[in-house]
């Protein structure tokens, strides 16, 4: 078959798949500012924002033809690894000179993370300004032929342990039916992007309205985009029923960003995750198949977000992206197994089960195989899949068994997956490169060199229009042969989901929004979906609505919140016949705001039978942290020092839209082995911090790169009230951060104890609390959020 009928019958597969979707306006926020040079145009300055910005559907529908040889998602267009490309290299030559097949090189788009390529352009998460104070991150588009860079759209990371080493961690993701790319931060901002521009449309600040976790590992996820939604996971620490963390789903309509369905897996995971879901047909049901925080494997409806079955695997969370052919799940981690002490599995799991199938779902295991962050492929009924010591192993798919000897490969660290393409393995360790050749006995080997130092190789190589790409932390690669012309072989046909027609029996009751944050005074409007047992949407439906919490509901489904100046959470119920859906409404009042506790009811503790309230309901991340105690006479907040991985935390209070304000609290440290906890606040993306073994007051945004922190040594003893004063303002072009601190009931101080100004604003945030109990409680009480003067 020649390269123009193998393109023609690629189109004609893609076609078939055409979806439509809808492209609104763009919502405008103050930090979306358009900056053009000789080379690149900036989508939006150093400047971030923290709000979420909803788009609009008022716009005519544009829907784009869908190129078969573009690479829309970190892990190709069939999700696997594999690209149908011929024409490929079989040798690599990164010197240069003779024999050199680099069509380009970029330092500028170096990174940790896997670039796409649609509509002509390669779009990359990398880290922006290193070793800067301007230091951040970025989406940047380019010239996929040529490495010119075309735009970038730039944003901050605050309020975040990663280490800045491990920026850039997640990818983006393409919509090829729109052009827009899909992109979550490291500290959990969350954008959709127009492909062409490089402006937001829409954003939301995951961290501040839901909860994400941010931790120093660094791990990021994926989003993954299905017909009208885009889906992004964390480990979540939010409010209500939510409020323990969980390994938690958010599916927002791809957009406008409003929540479609709010969901997790089993509370109290052990890790963070970076397993990417796969999408896919078994049985005719749509499921998204990923591994969790919690150390199962999961399959979810990804259109509501149901439950259909679980494989438990590990004690700790899974990394890998599921591989799933036909019917069989194939999925590896390096953490401790769950009936024994050995470390590292790797299984071929049944996915046509229902419920709990970790005894029943087993086709074949391997123990002590730690195939733990490198995501394996398949080929010809043979399993490749890398260790994460820097070994390839070839399995018979269908039985488990080793095919020939383990694979040396260059290199002794795996964090990339593998490629294959045109016949070949493109197999990159963090130091090495190699391309390998499947055998009837195994692999040969074609190739293999090592990375030069300061080309750590952590993303995956991809193939796009006869091209290959290969990430480093030092330069990203273009490679491929001399006037090479793309040809493809047809990809196979996907399994189908079964016709809607055949199954029109109501099963399932979805309200959308399912999560809503707002404040008195507006709407908002609720629609109602029937969906049948595999998770299809039939109609939207009239429903008998009930509420529990303040506020009213209409008829129709129209949601007016109650007046007055509380913070207020409400669940909305909907009623279709038997059939019942939730969603979760918060209300959040202007400023000024004003927390004293003292009408919290107080109830005895079963464990340790000590009288204990809840903090206010509509708080992210704080509930599980914190309990409301009666101390001297007062009721106070008291971060407890008793909760595994959840002493040191971070939580928000309201809207993320807000700025120009002042945060303070009375506060108090206890002391434990003669060791003093953190006391801190949160006011537009930065925290003042009261530390307790340094004896400093330190304003900052980014916990461990610390870009932009002011410190200044403070003394102050344990079993002594505080008040703890923060004040943010934002200006065009800066922000100015200022904190004091002194004994409760004394003279508030004239002067600042503390100042700080910040020339990559974040100009926006909700206000918030940051505690460190590691060593022992501490207690809050008092708190007031007030607009600046």
């Amino acid at each position: 078959m020649n390269a123009k009928s193998r393109i023609s019958l690629c189109l004609l597969s893609a076609v078939a798949l055409l979806a439509v979707s809808c492209t609104p306006s763009r919502s405008k926020t103050p930090t979306e500012k358009t900056k053009k040079t000789t080379t690149k145009t900036t989508a939006s300055d150093a400047a971030t924002t923290t709000t979420t910005t909803v788009a609009k559907t008022n716009e005519p529908t544009k829907t784009l033809a869908i190129d078969p040889l573009d690479w829309p998602t970190w892990r190709g267009p069939e999700h696997n690894g594999i690209s149908r490309e011929t024409g490929l290299p079989d040798k690599i030559n990164l010197r240069g000179g003779k024999g050199s097949n680099v069509i380009w090189a970029s330092e500028e788009l170096a990174s940790r993370s896997t670039p796409i390529v649609m509509n002509g352009r390669l779009y990359l998460m990398c880290r922006a300004d290193p070793e800067t104070k301007r230091e951040g991150e970025k989406v940047v588009c380019a010239d996929a032929a040529t490495g010119k860079i075309l735009w970038e759209n730039r944003f901050n990371v605050y309020l975040s342990d990663v280490p800045a080493e491990r920026v850039g961690w997640a990818s983006v993701t393409g919509d090829p039916t729109t052009g827009r790319v899909y992109a979550t931060g490291v500290c959990g901002y969350f954008q959709c992007i127009d492909g062409e521009t490089g402006k937001t449309i829409w954003s939301r600040s995951l961290h501040e309205e839901f909860g994400l976790l941010s931790t120093y590992g660094g791990r990021t996820n994926t989003p993954v985009i299905v017909d009208d939604l885009v889906i992004v996971s964390a480990v979540i620490i939010g409010w209500g029923d939510m409020a323990k963390p969980s390994h938690a789903f958010i599916a927002m309509n791809k957009a406008t960003g409003e929540v479609v369905w709010f969901k997790g897996t089993r509370p109290l995971p052990y890790d963070t995750t970076y397993s990417t879901p796969t999408v896919t047909n078994i049985k005719g049901q749509k499921m998204m198949i990923f591994g969790s925080g919690d150390g199962a494997v999961w399959a979810f409806q990804p259109r509501t977000g149901r439950h259909i079955w679980k494989y438990q695997f590990s004690r700790r969370g899974l990394n890998i992206s599921p591989l799933v052919v036909g019917e069989v799940v194939y999925m590896g981690h390096s953490e401790e197994n769950t009936n024994d002490n050995t470390m590292g599995s790797f299984a071929a799991i049944k996915a046509t089960g229902e419920g709990d199938v970790t005894m029943t779902g087993t086709l074949w295991r391997l123990k002590q195989r730690t195939v733990g962050k490198s995501s394996p492929v398949i080929v010809d009924g043979r399993v490749y899949a890398a260790e994460d010591g820097g070994s390839m192993l070839v399995l018979d798919a269908k039985t488990g068994k080793m095919i020939g000897k383990k694979v040396r490969l260059v290199g002794t660290i795996m964090r990339a997956s593998p490629l294959y393409a045109d016949g070949k393995l493109y197999v990159a360790t963090t130091s090495g490169f190699q391309i390998l050749k499947p055998t009837a006995t195994g692999v040969k080997t074609l190739q293999k060199m090592r990375m030069k130092t300061g080309q750590a190789i952590h993303g995956s190589p991809i193939v796009s229009h006869g091209r290959i790409y290969l990430p480093t932390t030092g330069k990203l690669y273009c490679l491929g042969l001399k006037d090479a012309k793309p040809a493809a072989d047809p990809r196979p046909e996907p399994a189908k989901e079964s016709p809607v027609s055949e199954n029109q029996t109501p099963a399932q009751v979805q309200i959308v929004p399912a999560e809503v944050l707002m404040r008195p005074g507006k709407k908002q409007q609720f629609t109602v979906r029937l969906f049948n047992a595999l998770g299809q949407l039939l109609k939207e439906s009239p429903a008998e609505f009930t509420l529990s919490g303040p506020g009213e509901i209409s008829k129709t489904g129209e949601f007016t919140p109650a007046s007055g100046g509380k913070h207020t959470a409400t669940i909305l119920t909907a009623k279709v016949g038997d059939l019942t859906g939730q969603a979760r409404i918060r209300v959040i009042p202007p400023l000024p705001w004003k927390f004293d506790f003292e009408d919290v009811p107080l109830t005895k503790n079963p464990k340790s039978g000590a009288m204990e309230g809840e903090p206010p309901v509509a708080w992210v991340g704080v509930r599980y942290r914190h309990k409301i105690r009666e101390i001297d006479g007062n009721k106070v907040l008291v971060k407890v020092d008793y909760i595994p991985k959840g002493t040191r935390s971070q939580g928000w209070m309201g809207i993320p839209d807000v700025k120009n304000y002042t945060i303070q609290a009375d506060v108090f440290a206890t002391i434990k082995n003669e060791k003093m906890p953190d006391i801190g606040l949160i006011a537009q993306g930065y925290t003042v911090d009261l530390m307790g073994q340094s004896q400093q007051l330190q304003i900052r945004t980014w916990t461990t790169q610390l870009r932009m922190a002011q410190t200044k040594k403070f003394e102050w003893k344990p079993g002594v009230w505080y008040t703890l004063k923060f004040r943010a303002e934002s200006h065009a072009d800066k922000a100015v951060l200022r904190a004091k601190v002194w004994k409760r009931g004394e003279d508030e101080p004239k002067e600042w104890t503390v100042e700080a100004v910040d020339p990559t604003p974040n100009l926006q945030g909700s206000p918030g609390l940051f505690g460190n109990a590691t060593f022992a409680e501490l207690y809050l009480d008092n708190i007031t959020v007030t607009p600046n003067k």
